[in-house]
């Protein structure tokens, strides 16, 4: 069994990203499990905080989870052209300390999907997570991409996604992430 972790960039109650990441967990292969998660209850970065009182609790668990997976799939939002700041908040406190890097990100498989409102996806997010990734030691698929743009067309009122073209690309996207673990 592959088990991968993904991981809404959103804090928004009807995200499109939660949706995108909900359905690809509806979506995999009979021998691959997709844990769900979101970044809710993690505090912004302090190391004043961290020297302090440690970890907080939310980021030691998303921490253990991460170690416990087989790979990671981040499911980004794109705000202002960029990489969404809760999302790049998580990560670097997940990145504390730094001697625990390797550890939770070292050579574990990743790969980066999103959905927008807008015409183009979350391209430019999905390419401002690169040289994060590259930083962090993962090893991203780059295999293939999915951005699905003008989000609002391609689920319904509750989440659902109704796009069957965008369903066989997120079909094959989970396929394909799943054999580069595996592989």
């Amino acid at each position: 069994m592959t088990n991968i972790l993904g991981i809404s960039g959103s804090l928004r109650a009807q995200s499109y990203n939660t949706a995108l990441l909900r359905a690809a967990q509806s979506m995999v292969d009979a021998d691959v499990m997709l844990d769900v998660t979101t970044l809710h209850g993690i505090p912004l970065y302090d190391a004043d905080l961290e020297q302090r009182d440690g970890l907080p609790a939310p980021v030691a668990e998303l921490k253990e989870r991460i170690a416990a997976s087989d790979g990671v799939l981040l499911v980004t939002p794109e705000y202002n052209n960029g990489i969404p700041g809760v999302f790049k908040n998580a990560i670097d406190w997940l990145s504390r300390p730094a001697a625990d890097i390797p550890r939770i990100f070292g050579n574990r498989p990743v790969a980066v999907i999103g959905a927008s409102p807008g015409g183009f996806g979350t391209i430019l997010a999905q390419n401002g997570w690169l040289p994060v990734l590259k930083t962090l030691g993962t090893r991203q698929w780059s295999g293939d991409r999915l951005l699905v743009s003008r989000a609002y067309k391609v689920f319904d009122e509750h989440g659902e996604l109704q796009d069957e073209a965008i369903r066989k690309q997120l079909g094959d996207f989970l396929r394909g992430f799943a054999t580069y673990i595996a592989g």
